[in-house]
C-alpha cells in the first residue's frame, strides 16, 4: 500500500487544522516577518503556491499526496524525480516551548504546501500589504507535484554538549547515536550531522526547494539551517510501476530495494514496531544520509568489462552477470560474480537477511578547484534499526568500488510516525 492510500487529506485553503487555529505561533510569525533575507538561508531560488487553486503544468502530477497519516509521507510514496533535503540545529538558549511549537508551525506549513497551497490563509498575495508576505510566491501556480515533507529528529536533540536541553534524553532511542566511522569516510562537518532534518521531495525542483526555503524562514529565532542538498534524478524506486533509474556511473540502481507493497518486508525491515524501543517512536523509522562523492572522470576511463565486474551487473539491461534479466535472483556460485562485487557484498544472503528502503538521488555540485565534477549519489536509506545500515556498510568495506567513491557527508535521524489530524509530527515524543 502506498502512503496516497494511507494519508488523510490535509485542510482546505480556508480552514486551518486545529493545533494553529489562528495560523502560526507568535515566534512563527516572527519568523515570517523577517522576509526572505534570513540569515544563513542559502537555498537559491525557490518555488511558490497559490493560496487558492493550484494551476498544474502538463508536466506535473495533478494529484497531492495527503500529509496526515499512520506514517510519514516521503518513505513508501512513489520516489519523485528531485529533492531538497536540509539539516538544522536548534538555536542557543531555546527551551522546549520553542521545540514544541517549531514543531507545530512546520505541521501546519506542511499540511498546506504539500497539497499545493501557501504556508499560510494569507499567503503570498492577500496580507497587509504593508508587511512582509507569509509566502515567499515565487512560483505561483505551480501544482502540488508530488510534493511530501519528511521530519526526523537527530542525537544532538536529545543530549549535546550542553546536555539535555529541553527534557528529552531519557528518551533518546537507544540506536539513535551518531554513525561510527567507515573505511573510507572523508567527512566534512558542514555536510553532516544535525539536530533536525527535512526531506522534501517532489516533481518539480521549485517545489521542493520552496518548501524548505519556507520551512527555513519559519524556523527564525529557534533553528537554524545547517546544511543542505539539492539532489536529481532518483536512483531508487518504491512502486512495481516505476522503472528502476540510473546513477552517475550510468548502471541501474534499486533493482532490489524494498517496495510499497511489501508490507511483510516494510514490517520487518522499515518500521519501528509495538515491541521496539522506545514507544513514542512506533510506526516510524530511522533514517540515514550519506553523500558518497563519485570520481567520475576515473570512473569514465575504466573498460566496460571492469565496470561490470565492479559493479556484478551487466550495465545495459541491469541483469546480474550470473545471467537473467534485471529481475533474476543473482545466483554467487563460481566465478561470474567476483567476490567483492558491489551486488554480492550488499546481498542479504551475506548480511544475515539484512534490508533497507532506498531513496537516493544524484547531486551535482559544480565542480572542484581541480576542474573536475563535484557530483554523486546523495544516499538516503530507512530501516527499522541503525544497525541495518552499519552492517550493511561495514560489509562494504573491500567493495571494488571503494577506488571510485568518497563518503564525504553523513547523518542519521529518528523519524517519528505520522500526524493525525489536528495534532503535529513528533507529539508522541512530548506526551
Amino acid at each position: 500500500m502506498t502512503e496516497r492510500s494511507e494519508q488523510q487529506d490535509a485542510p482546505s485553503d480556508d480552514a486551518a487544522p486545529s493545533l494553529a487555529p489562528a495560523g502560526l505561533s507568535r515566534r512563527g510569525l516572527l519568523g515570517l516577518a523577517i522576509g526572505s533575507g534570513v540569515a544563513g538561508l542559502a537555498v537559491g531560488a525557490g518555488a511558490g503556491f497559490a493560496g487558492g487553486a493550484a494551476v498544474a503544468r502538463a508536466d506535473q502530477s495533478t494529484e497531492p499526496y495527503a500529509f496526515f497519516g499512520v506514517h510519514q509521507a516521503g518513505i513508501t510514496t512513489p520516489v519523485q524525480d528531485h529533492l531538497h533535503f536540509a539539516s538544522f540545529d536548534m538555536m542557543p538558549r531555546t527551551d522546549r516551548d520553542d521545540l514544541v511549537t517549531l514543531l507545530q508551525d512546520w505541521t501546519y506549513a506542511a499540511s498546506r504546501m504539500t497539497q499545493g497551497l501557501d504556508v499560510s490563509a494569507t499567503g503570498a498575495v492577500s496580507g497587509d500589504a504593508q508587511t512582509p508576505p507569509d509566502d515567499t510566491g515565487e512560483a505561483q501556480g505551480l501544482a502540488a507535484s508530488g510534493l511530501t515533507i519528511t521530519f526526523g529528529f537527530g542525537p544532538g536533540l536529545f543530549e549535546n554538549a550542553d546536555g539535555d536541553r529541553y527534557g528529552l534524553a531519557s528518551l533518546r532511542p537507544v540506536g539513535l547515536q551518531r554513525l561510527p566511522g567507515f573505511l573510507g569516510d572523508d567527512l566534512a562537518p558542514d555536510a553532516s550531522d544535525g539536530d533536525l532534518c527535512i526531506q522534501a521531495c517532489a516533481d518539480d525542483p521549485q517545489v521542493a526547494v520552496h518548501a524548505i526555503r519556507n520551512l527555513s524562514r519559519i524556523a527564525f529565532g529557534r533553528a537554524k539551517l545547517r546544511w543542505s542538498q539539492l539532489g536529481f534524478g532518483r536512483t531508487s524506486r518504491t512502486t512495481t510501476d516505476q522503472a528502476t533509474p540510473r546513477n552517475l556511473f550510468g548502471f541501474k540502481d534499486g533493482t532490489a530495494n524494498i517496495l510499497a507493497d511489501d508490507t511483510a518486508a516494510l514490517d520487518d525491515h522499515v518500521w519501528v514496531a509495538a515491541s521496539d524501543d522506545p514507544n513514542w517512536l512506533q510506526g516510524g523509522s530511522y533514517l540515514v544520509a550519506r553523500k558518497i562523492a563519485m570520481i567520475v572522470e576515473t570512473w569514465d576511463r575504466v573498460r566496460l568489462a571492469e565496470q561490470e565486474r565492479i559493479i556484478g551487473r551487466d550495465k545495459g539491461q541491469g541483469a546480474p552477470l550470473s545471467g537473467g534479466d534485471e529481475f533474476t535472483e543473482p545466483s554467487f556460485k563460481g566465478s561470474s560474480i567476483d567476490v567483492n562485487s558491489h551486488v554480492r557484498l550488499a546481498h542479504p544472503t551475506l548480511n544475515d537477511g539484512v534490508r533497507i528502503l532506498r531513496r537516493g538521488y544524484n547531486y551535482v555540485d559544480g565542480n572542484s578547484a581541480l576542474g573536475r565534477l563535484d557530483a554523486g549519489l546523495f544516499f538516503l536509506s530507512y530501516q527499522r534499526d541503525p544497525e541495518q545500515f552499519v552492517t550493511l556498510q561495514r560489509q562494504l568495506s573491500t567493495d571494488l568500488m571503494n577506488e571510485y567513491i568518497r563518503h564525504v557527508g553523513s547523518g542519521i535521524w529518528a523519524v517519528p510516525p505520522g500526524a493525525a489530524p489536528g495534532s503535529y509530527v513528533g507529539a508522541s515524543l512530548f506526551d
